[in-house]
């Protein structure tokens, strides 16, 4: 969401007339992610004025993009809140900016909760679980793209940047990762498309009331309880706090797991490796986050998080996996 592709107003005046989303009166950049190009875009037509968001992708190629705007234009019309990509009049959904693939979609209403209560982890515990099983009949098929093939192949490349003991870390935990990957309970878990980065900022709240899920541009074919392991891993996790940062939230993780099985209980197989996928989750952004910090892209607008608190996050995952398999089967959140 910095921006790398400066979109001139004209360009993109014309491609939202294409698709019929009125006249542009305004377009300014988002400050915060790092991977695409992303601005608002103001329309008015009929007199109505509309936000949407123009993205223009730069690390997704145009065979990718389809996979993840299908999924959201089918999640959607199963009643699940994200944005719906807007169409040109021969139906197509990815367009093309500075030659570049290219999608506008609705913005959501509300802001994102970046300070979690119960509530709002129980909101999103029973909506992705409602996500999960939407997505059960979504015919495409595209790997998670930031999954242990890219953690096996960007492990050695972060590695001349870490110190000692980080490496040792990262290459204990890639085998670790590994040695899961190849068990039976692993291959059992239930799967189909996952956000894979639903973090508190690609969620919007108004109050209390869930308003979305967006930022889908992660998604791909993995194991659900992935997924919920990598939610937990932001919004059941102490922030920005230095004595606590990095810990784990029990009473947070509790709201969010059991409204979670509400709607879609844990199988045997995912009960077991919860610990194991809350590993895999912290790896994978520790791992995204070196990369970003020191192979950097130039960009007008970037800001690559820190690696370090992800690191914390794993260092406590590995060290408490066993107390919290324990701490979340006592307290109800996953069943014996």
């Amino acid at each position: 969401m910095a921006v790398y592709t400066e979109v001139p107003q004209d360009e993109a005046a014309a491609l939202l007339r294409e698709l019929q989303l009125g006249e542009l009166t305004a377009l300014r950049g988002i400050q915060g992610g790092i991977e695409n190009t992303n601005y608002f875009a103001t329309t008015v037509l009929d007199g109505a004025e509309t936000e949407h968001v123009l993205t223009v992708f730069e690390r997704l190629g145009f065979e990718q993009l389809p996979y993840y705007l299908r999924l959201m234009k089918h999640l959607a019309q199963k009643g699940i809140p994200v944005p719906e990509p807007a169409a040109n009049t021969k139906g197509e959904i990815l367009h093309r900016l500075q030659g570049k693939p290219a999608a506008v979609v609705n913005k959501l209403a509300g802001h994102s909760e970046l300070r979690p209560s119960v509530v709002h982890c129980e909101a999103v515990g029973a909506m992705l679980a409602r996500m999960h099983l939407a997505g059960q009949d979504f015919a495409m098929q595209q790997p998670n793209l930031r999954g242990l093939a890219w953690w096996n192949e960007t492990v050695p490349v972060v590695l001349p940047h870490l110190s000692d003991n980080q490496a040792t870390l990262i290459r204990s935990e890639l085998a670790y990762q590994n040695h899961v990957a190849a068990q039976p309970a692993f291959k059992a878990l239930p799967h189909g498309p996952v956000h894979a980065d639903l973090f508190r900022d690609n969620v919007m709240f108004d109050g209390d009331r869930l308003c979305g899920f967006f930022d889908f541009y992660f998604a791909g074919n993995d194991s659900w309880l992935f997924d919920l392991a990598v939610t937990l891993n932001d919004w059941c996790i102490f922030h920005g706090d230095e004595a606590a940062d990095g810990l784990h939230d029990e009473r947070r993780a509790h709201a969010m797991l059991a409204a979670y099985q509400s709607v879609r209980p844990l199988t045997a197989a995912e009960r077991q490796l919860l610990p194991a996928m809350l590993r895999a989750g912290a790896l994978r952004f520790w791992l995204s986050r070196l990369w970003d910090w020191h192979l950097p892209r130039e960009a007008a607008m970037l800001k690559p998080h820190d690696p370090g608190h992800f690191e914390r996050v794993l260092r406590e995952r590995v060290r408490q996996a066993r107390d919290l398999a324990d701490s979340l089967r006592d307290a109800g959140g996953v069943p014996a």
